[in-house]
């Protein structure tokens, strides 16, 4: 049999609050090194949306934002500030379903989630919103760029962000965007421990790893970089989170 793995999941400390411009690389990077947390080939980086976001000035002050009559309309009866809903509206290529003030769209990206991933969470300032990244595969890429420039040394990245779950009560993080690994793990064709062949089981590893980091980094610990060691993943140099995307010709609840 095969050994097990030995699997590390390592949070990255005394990260400073993130600006527009910030160098996320150089940062994390000088963060871990005064950690004493050693970042060495094939470890993955786990990177939290909201930093990437702040980085790349993904971030909306309400008080710039003219709420549109369905804006307003959606919002009446309901906590959520008019101008939070427009910008949720503006960044949704698709509204799923709206029911008691909640908003479940799909975005540009092509993510279902909660409003859009628009969140007010973990941001200075009352009337602060952040949106997600443009491009988080690019975002991704820049970070693994950054990380092998300073270090000498390939690393997986992925960006992760908090979804909610069909089904499920409670979220969990998950990737939304990634480089430098294969996001998913076939079985297709393989045997189980029955002697019986796989035919559609594949693993979405990118959100395991996105998960399990979410341990070390919590949501109200100033933890947002976790570095993932031992977990041998299957290295890419064309990753992309639409590999996690379901097809909607195979989406039965589209």
């Amino acid at each position: 049999m095969p050994a097990p793995l030995d699997i590390r999941i390592i949070g990255i400390t005394g990260m400073p609050e993130i600006q527009a411009g910030d160098d996320l690389a150089a940062l994390l990077v000088a963060a871990a090194q005064r950690q004493g947390a050693e970042i060495n080939p094939g470890d993955v980086l786990v990177v939290t949306q909201k930093v990437v976001s702040k980085a790349e000035g993904r971030v909306v002050r309400l008080e710039d934002v003219e709420p549109s009559a369905l804006a307003i309309a959606i919002s009446e009866g309901h906590r959520r500030d008019p101008r939070h809903t427009e910008i949720v509206l503006r960044e949704s290529k698709r509204i799923v379903r709206m029911d008691r003030g909640v908003i479940i769209s799909e975005t540009y990206h092509g993510f279902t989630c909660a409003n859009a991933g628009v969140d007010a969470s973990n941001v200075p300032g009352a009337t602060t919103l952040c949106l997600l990244p443009q491009d988080p595969d690019a975002s991704a890429r820049r970070i693994r760029q950054g990380v092998q420039q300073a270090l000498g040394v390939s690393v997986a990245v992925i960006i992760s962000d908090t979804f909610g779950r069909p089904w499920r009560n409670g979220a969990t993080n998950v990737a939304i965007g990634v480089a430098g690994m294969e996001p998913m793990l076939s079985y297709v064709g393989q045997e189980d421990a029955s002697g019986k062949t796989l035919h559609t089981t594949v693993i979405c590893v990118a959100d395991e790893i996105a998960a399990a980091a979410e341990l070390a980094s919590g949501k109200v610990l100033g933890v947002p970089v976790v570095l993932v060691q031992g977990y041998p993943y299957q290295p890419s140099e064309n990753a992309s989170h639409l590999a996690l995307l379901r097809d909607p010709d195979k989406d039965l609840f589209r």
